[in-house]
């Protein structure tokens, strides 16, 4: 379908555009089938053995072993393990538990060897894996984990002092990130419920108390990712809605509800859900997620399946299934999944794309294994337009049901935003087009939406505010595809 390869990043190396060979997509006839072909290439192309993930689905790409590309497919595989604790899914998450960072020492000041959302990723892992294996030493990592987050004098202070900053304070960064505190937050819950240490549930529900008044949107139930705290104002980027901190905070607030029983809780996430389904879907009600490499989709996809499961919220099934269906029609032959549900296939993913798609069929099979999963070809339909999108502010106008922007944003990785109008209307995240430098050299998908019934649509391209550093600066060279059918 996409016809030219472009470099995204200098820094990523062109060895990422040889195809993985364990793993062949079938075409699955039920959800159940998916949910093994994603289990499959979780297990065969992503997973390199020795507890160390790929970062792409490519046998050269490089590897890790902690931090939220890789923690994002180990608890892809916790939500596979706890529906059937297969013994390989088990060993796996094992292994990557021992080979995660060890979290000694706190950091007081100055070369921090990470920054505070790694071990706060971490700390989750290494309690699946605790969970996973009852192995004492997984707890105690975890514990030590979520002490660097907590406890290190560097993150520590500002304007809204309860929540670290993501970098420390000597390094004159002022962005305090919710990827932090909703990780850690579920660190301390995941804890209070292993240990019954009730200094763990006091922690966890002073953060979230502390995210609700920093991160929560005013006007709408869905919690954006950064702060700024200069030492005097604690100041939201409006309207950054990650995939991951949201399901973070989805999950928290549940599990706040199961350990104390208070209700507010329990209409805090279902609210949250709620307005994932509502407001952060295209035309066809399929989950879009804007934000480049710096977001997972993998929290989210748990909450709403634990939502589903435990609690049988039919909205939250729903949600699972018809994204998974989405999103199948849009897997690579490799296996592989975009970051958009509702997009074309990209042969070469990264770990922070792939990770959404690979959990939806997962928790799809587990859901309705039996269920026939919606076919659809209508990427395959698609067409190229002629005219390159090189310049800003551009319109693309078009009679058809689908749109996907395939290509760069200049040479300047992470330094490029632009704000994306569809049909007169600014998307309700307003993230954009954003890219950083993880993507894999090649063809990524960096927009795509659908409609429910075909018709003239137009999409309009923007440069960012000079806050966010966008000049306008694309190259979208003959990798705008649509499609008329449904």
């Amino acid at each position: 379908m996409i016809r030219r390869f472009v470099s995204l990043c200098a820094l990523v190396g062109a060895a990422v555009l040889i195809m993985p060979g364990p793993v062949v997509a079938t075409q699955a006839a039920t959800f159940a089938q998916a949910g093994n072909d994603a289990l499959a290439t979780l297990l065969h192309a992503y997973y390199a053995g020795g507890g160390a993930w790929r970062e792409c689905n490519a046998p050269a790409c490089a590897v890790a072993r902690g931090d939220w590309g890789a923690d994002s497919l180990t608890n892809a595989l916790y939500v596979a393990w706890r529906s059937s604790h297969d013994a390989a899914v088990g060993s796996a998450i094992a292994a990557v538990g021992a080979a995660v960072p060890r979290y000694g020492a706190l950091c007081r000041a100055g070369g921090c060897p990470y920054w505070s959302d790694t071990p706060a990723w971490d700390a989750v892992t290494l309690m699946r894996a605790y969970e996973v294996t009852g192995e004492g030493a997984f707890l105690r990592r975890a514990q030590a984990a979520l002490r660097y987050v907590f406890d290190s004098p560097a993150f520590s202070g500002g304007a809204c002092s309860t929540i670290p900053y993501q970098r420390s304070m000597d390094s004159g960064a002022q962005v305090k990130t919710l990827e932090t505190d909703a990780n850690a937050t579920k660190a301390a819950l995941l804890l209070y419920r292993a240990t019954g240490e009730r200094s763990y549930l006091r922690a966890a529900i002073m953060h979230y108390a502390a995210d609700r008044r920093r991160f929560l949107d005013p006007a709408v139930p869905l919690y954006t990712v950064h702060v700024v705290d200069d030492g005097t104002h604690c100041v939201q980027v409006p309207r950054r809605f990650f995939a991951s901190v949201n399901g973070d905070m989805i999950w928290n607030g549940l599990a706040l509800w199961h350990a104390t029983g208070r209700s507010s809780f329990y209409h805090d996430a279902i609210a949250t859900a709620e307005a994932v389904d509502t407001y952060l879907s295209d035309g066809r009600g399929v989950f879009i997620d804007l934000q480049g490499e710096n977001d997972v989709e993998e929290p989210l996809v748990e909450a709403m399946d634990d939502l589903a499961v435990q609690q049988r919220m039919a909205f939250a099934r729903a949600w699972i299934l018809r994204n998974a269906g989405a999103a199948f029609a849009g897997r690579a032959p490799t296996g592989a999944f975009s970051r958009f549900f509702d997009g074309p296939a990209q042969p070469v993913a990264s770990a922070w794309e792939a990770n959404g798609g690979l959990t939806l069929e997962i928790a799809a099979a587990s859901l309705a294994g039996s269920q026939a999963v919606p076919t659809s070809d209508a990427w395959a339909g698609g067409s190229f337009l002629t005219r390159a999108v090189t310049k800003l502010p551009a319109t693309i106008a078009f009679d058809g049901s689908g749109i996907a922007l395939v290509g760069t944003m200049s040479a300047t990785c992470e330094h490029e935003h632009v704000r994306v109008y569809v049909d007169g209307v600014e998307t309700f995240d307003r993230t954009g087009l954003w890219q950083n430098p993880s993507m894999p050299a090649g063809p990524s998908v960096l927009f795509a939406w659908r409609w429910a019934k075909p018709g003239r649509h137009t999409i309009e391209l923007k440069p960012g505010g000079p806050e966010e550093l966008g000049r306008g600066i694309v190259d979208l060279e003959s990798m705008v595809t649509y499609s008329s059918r449904t």
